[in-house]
């Protein structure tokens, strides 16, 4: 890529999230591991879900832009009030671009994933496509 921030390939300007991007995909958490295992179990076509997702500002953990979900798994950190505050204006900026948020504290996942897992799947539609569960 030139220092213009064109691809070299095809002279399409290179979205600048894209790098930040694949270093959270490279150190995920181990709630994020989990979860994110079981959500790339589901058969294809029948799910789209990414992690690490752009969307705006803002990373969501995982997301199902088809279902307009987005999954966030929260550390300790985020009982902090600077942290809580942040945590409500992201989760108002999605909200404000169509996208419903689930949060789950990473214990969750890591001591109950199939509890968790059933909540994903109530909170879509029954017809939706992005079923956690295969």
């Amino acid at each position: 890529m030139g220092g213009n921030g064109v691809s070299a390939r095809d002279s399409r300007p290179v979205d600048p999230r894209v790098h930040r991007a694949r270093v959270l995909r490279r150190e995920l958490t181990d709630a994020e591991r989990k979860l994110w295992r079981h959500l790339r179990r589901v058969p294809p076509g029948a799910s789209h879900w990414r992690r690490q997702a752009p969307i705006g500002p803002y990373f969501a953990d995982f997301a199902c832009h088809a279902a307009r979900l987005v999954i966030e798994l929260d550390g300790g950190q985020h009982a902090a009030d600077a942290n809580a505050t942040h945590d409500v204006t992201r989760t108002a900026y999605l909200e404000a671009q169509g996208y419903r948020v689930l949060r789950f504290w990473n214990n969750d996942v890591l001591a109950n994933v199939d509890g968790v897992l059933e909540v994903i799947a109530t909170a879509l539609d029954p017809g939706e496509r992005c079923s956690p569960h295969p």
